[in-house]
């Protein structure tokens, strides 16, 4: 019943609208032709976090008959990404999934590659200066708020704390600055003892996390804004038998361990799957725009029509109640990595 009152209605607003081509020939419009092949260009591209991200963008591409790549560079360096962006262009695909490891050295690239044919979405970081048709990613503000809500209701509202930080992505530091404000603005008797840049660097948080509890024994929580710096913190925690309280954004195998043995309190993880379906979504729509005419300028101003600044995919909670529907390996049985 509820399908056939959709076409009803889908119907009547196309009559209304005066549409002058069919549903069907509409339909086919947004099918990708053959050959017709979409990138996902990342930074450090062995980290597990791109895996459920791909899946859902691969997801999403055979549902209209698209090919995928996934590309990048393995090493955490802007200039090897943009290499490697750089050689994804080369080859003219439809569009490009990017999550840009800094933004503005992304500017210009991608307004290139714009300008060259190929539409640019970004994910989970942003170049926001740039003319990158939509960025998808979960609410940096809301997990913050939620860390330190969830900091405040384990420790109290008196304690110390400390933070671990990767300046430059867009993303961390925003989840770190924002949880930061938000204790100053509805805490003020937290105290933030610590703030090291590791940089996804596990051995680096591994020292940083060290010499915060020397220095503090009475530090009670901190916050990582990613799952590598996680690693190395819960590390140096359970060595110095502290009982320090560590939260953290993303989640690897190793820190999923670490959460179901209870040495990590919990994580808040971007919902990947539908980070990558709805970023291919809006990237092939980019590529697609002439299906649809919105009630806007963008006929004389000549900017492609689909705008989306922001698109929340949302986030999850893993505790140790629900951590083993985050296994990496569980979700990738029967399934094509590549």
């Amino acid at each position: 019943m509820k399908h056939l009152k959709f076409k009803a209605i889908f119907a009547t607003t196309a009559l209304a609208a005066g549409l002058s081509v069919s549903a069907p020939a509409q339909a086919e419009g947004i099918m990708c032709e053959p050959g017709e092949t979409y990138v996902m260009n990342v930074m450090v591209s062995g980290h597990p976090y791109w895996v459920p991200v791909y899946q859902g963008f691969k997801q999403a591409a055979a549902a209209f008959g698209c090919e995928t790549v996934f590309s990048g560079t393995p090493d955490y360096d802007i200039t090897k990404q943009i290499a490697s962006f750089e050689q994804d262009l080369i080859k003219t695909p439809a569009g490009v999934l990017l999550h840009p490891m800094q933004s503005d050295p992304f500017i210009e690239p991608i307004n290139r590659a714009i300008t060259n044919g190929t539409e640019i979405v970004t994910f989970a970081a942003d170049s926001p200066k740039s003319n990158r048709t939509a960025y998808i990613t979960s609410d940096n503000l809301a997990e913050a708020k939620f860390a330190a809500e969830e900091i405040v209701s384990q420790v109290g509202d008196s304690a110390e704390y400390a933070v671990l930080e990767n300046p430059g992505q867009s993303n961390h530091d925003l989840r770190v600055t924002a949880l930061i404000a938000y204790m100053e603005e509805n805490y003020p008797n937290m105290k933030l003892v610590g703030r090291q840049a590791t940089n996804q660097d596990s051995n680096a948080a591994y020292r940083a996390t060290a010499s915060i509890i020397q220095a503090n024994p009475n530090v009670a929580a901190m916050w990582i804004p990613e799952a590598g710096s996680a690693e190395g913190a819960v590390a140096a925690k359970m060595e110095a038998s502290s009982d320090l309280l560590i939260m953290h954004a993303d989640v690897t195998p190793t820190t999923l361990e670490h959460i179901r043995a209870g040495n990590i309190h919990m994580a808040l993880n971007p919902n990947q799957g539908v980070q990558g379906f709805m970023g291919f979504m809006a990237v092939h729509l980019a590529n697609r725009s002439d299906v649809f005419d919105p009630f806007n300028d963008w006929k004389t101003s000549g900017f492609n029509p689909v705008q989306i600044p922001f698109m929340d995919n949302g986030f999850a909670v893993i505790t140790q109640d629900n951590a083993d529907s985050f296994d990496l390996n569980v979700y990738m049985e029967g399934r094509d990595p590549a």
